[in-house]
């Protein structure tokens, strides 16, 4: 997500009253919600954009071994966006490992998937306790 400079120069602002509380004006109040809206805006166009990916990633993954590359650059890409890969992408990138970018793939969502494992269970049991 980028700012405008004008944008930076609001949150800066906000930022500055967080840490220094005083009344605000009407128009720092009006240029708050309007950053507000902006990140709200920003933060719902990454969630769609997300789920786009996503299900581009499921029918590529779909249409193997005829859409591998397509399918790996993709799931290279979302892996740079912080996706966990899936069992179905793990199992896709088994049955690819002949192929050397598969396979270097695979070793890496390999790892990434134990990581998110690890996490999971360690947040499940901080929560029973």
């Amino acid at each position: 997500m980028a700012f405008s400079a004008d944008e930076l120069r609001v949150l800066r602002r906000a930022l500055a009253i967080a840490l220094h509380p005083m009344p605000l004006s009407d128009e720092d109040v009006q240029d708050c919600l309007r950053l507000a809206g902006s990140v709200d805006e920003a933060v719902g166009e990454a969630g769609r954009l997300r789920a786009f990916l996503l299900a581009d990633l499921a029918r590529y993954r779909d249409a193997l071994p005829g859409s591998v590359t397509g399918y790996l650059e993709l799931l290279q890409d979302a892996l740079a966006a912080g996706y966990d890969p899936r069992p179905d992408d793990l199992a896709a990138l088994r049955a690819l490992r002949g192929r050397p970018a598969a396979a270097a793939l695979l070793e890496r969502c390999q790892i990434l998937a134990e990581r998110s494992v690890r996490a999971r269970l360690a947040g499940a049991l901080r929560e029973d306790l």
